[in-house]
């Protein structure tokens, strides 16, 4: 306690504040991989250098003293090697978080928007009731180029029957994800990253886990149509909502896409304080998710 006492009684305030920013930032950085791979790694490395320092402290380690010192400079370029997605993950959304548009790239308050998310709604509800596969990704103010340049260049307006008859089973570009920026389908057939897994759906095959992927690598919004079951799934931030509806998945485009709108503010609200889950368009009084019996493999 005398320890103690002698420290805090030499803190001034310029140290107190640089104390509590250094903590904040750590904070910052353990929230942004909280839920990821990289929460492993953490543990992984600190056993490793705790045990290590251990053992050479207590028993008087030389050599073993020597590497551990001479390890750090190593270390400190191994880390944003080993953690190069989350360091990725934490600058983009420190980006987004920083600029002040906050509508997608192209995309404003005009009826042409309003046009082409109502095109996206009805496409959604026809491919559903056909039970049609299908994986539609909305481009906002993170760049998707990298995934339009894997797919088919298409750079068509957005309308209901030029996604479903992309989807359509069996044709050559069913099996990939179609882009939309503003009102054009930029590309479709494209490759997208795949999550690694999705543990609230351990059942959903390789096109949910690729609209996973792309949410958790950018700030895109995925709309998934199940083959098997033509359930309507959204994916954002890396996270999967089920059983959307025609009603509900309008409802929630609209409130991602115009925000100031005072219809689609209220709307947000009263899910936020009915669901306590901002972007997931789901009540608890809607009818029960019936998950695929089978792995659905697309």
């Amino acid at each position: 306690m005398p320890d103690l006492y002698w420290v805090l009684s030499r803190l001034d305030v310029v140290q107190v504040v640089d104390i509590l920013i250094v903590a904040l930032i750590f904070y910052l950085i353990f929230l942004s991989i909280r839920g990821t791979r990289a929460v492993q790694l953490l543990w992984g490395i600190g056993l490793v250098i705790f045990v290590l320092v251990t053992i050479s402290t207590f028993f008087q380690l030389t050599t073993l003293n020597w590497l551990i010192k001479n390890s750090i400079p190593a270390l400190l370029v191994a880390i944003p090697v080993i953690f190069q997605p989350e360091i990725r993950r934490i600058l983009e959304r420190l980006g987004r978080a920083s600029g002040l548009v906050s509508f997608p790239l192209g995309m404003d308050n005009s009826d042409p928007e309003l046009a082409t998310i109502d095109e996206v709604v009805r496409a959604c509800a026809r491919l559903s009731e056909r039970r049609y596969g299908a994986l539609i990704v909305l481009e906002r103010q993170t760049g998707l180029q990298d995934y339009v340049d894997t797919g088919i260049r298409l750079d068509a307006v957005v309308s209901a029957e030029a996604l479903i008859t992309i989807f359509f089973p069996n044709t050559p570009l069913h099996d990939g994800a179609v882009i939309i920026r503003g009102n054009q389908i930029c590309a479709a057939g494209c490759i997208l990253p795949l999550a690694e897994e999705i543990p609230e759906y351990p059942k959903l095959g390789t096109r949910h886990r690729a609209a996973v992927g792309v949410t958790e690598e950018t700030d895109a919004l995925a709309i998934i149509v199940s083959e098997q079951t033509g359930t309507i799934s959204i994916a954002q931030n890396g996270h999967l909502s089920r059983s959307y509806d025609e009603v509900r998945l309008k409802n929630l485009l609209l409130t991602v896409y115009h925000p100031r709108s005072e219809r689609t503010r209220s709307f947000w609200t009263r899910m936020a304080m009915h669901n306590h889950q901002p972007l997931d368009g789901n009540s608890n009084k809607t009818d029960k998710v019936t998950e695929p019996s089978v792995v659905e493999q697309h």
